[in-house]
């Protein structure tokens, strides 16, 4: 099995990259993420994930191990294939889906193209002791899955307001708009007072 490539990269595209390894290219399937982190015409190392059917070896790269992890994680679960991991992994980072997975956060992972209720509910019910397990995730708090309301809470506490007090108004806040940046959060929150 191919685990890693180290070589020049020749072909950038948003999809596939083509990495020359001492003459040989080797083309691979690529998400969004590893993209955007890839460098341009130099030498790289990038982590592999050979997908073997019977009409094709498909060979698809990762920017890190994690994210390849989490590609492999993606697929153990029935329904899920190669194409919907990589548009996950395109669609949210390797740790927003960890924490979407840990947290029980169907919403999220169905808001994903090509994503169910079901699958989503599928996703979560094979991958969260997995990912609690591999990722080191127990100590994450699973009822405020919510990343722009710690930092909303980090912030207001910074600015002289308690936590107890500030974690009251940032709930009733998230209860009826869920979809709030941490700015807006904020700016609730102060006239909240």
């Amino acid at each position: 099995m191919i685990t890693q490539l180290r070589g020049r990269l020749v072909e950038k595209n948003p999809t596939y990259v083509v990495v020359d390894c001492n003459g040989v290219g080797y083309l691979c399937h690529i998400s969004l993420h590893t993209y955007g982190l890839l460098p341009s015409e130099e030498l790289i190392t990038i982590y592999t994930h050979l997908s073997i059917k019977e009409d094709a070896h498909t060979l698809f790269g990762f920017i890190s191990k994690i994210e390849r992890e989490i590609f492999r994680l993606l697929i153990s679960v029935s329904g899920v294939g190669p194409s919907i991991a990589r548009t996950m992994l395109s669609s949210m980072t390797a740790e927003e889906i960890q924490q979407a997975i840990a947290s029980g956060n169907v919403a999220l992972i169905q808001s994903v193209k090509g994503i169910g209720a079901k699958t989503a509910q599928r996703l979560i019910l094979d991958l969260k002791d997995k990912i609690l397990k591999t990722f080191d995730l127990e100590e994450m708090p699973l009822a405020g899955h919510n990343t722009n309301k710690e930092e909303a809470l980090s912030a207001l506490e910074v600015l002289g307001f308690t936590r107890k007090i500030s974690e009251k108004v940032l709930d009733r806040i998230i209860k009826t708009e869920a979809d709030l940046t941490v700015e807006q959060l904020i700016k609730k929150a102060l006239k909240s007072f």
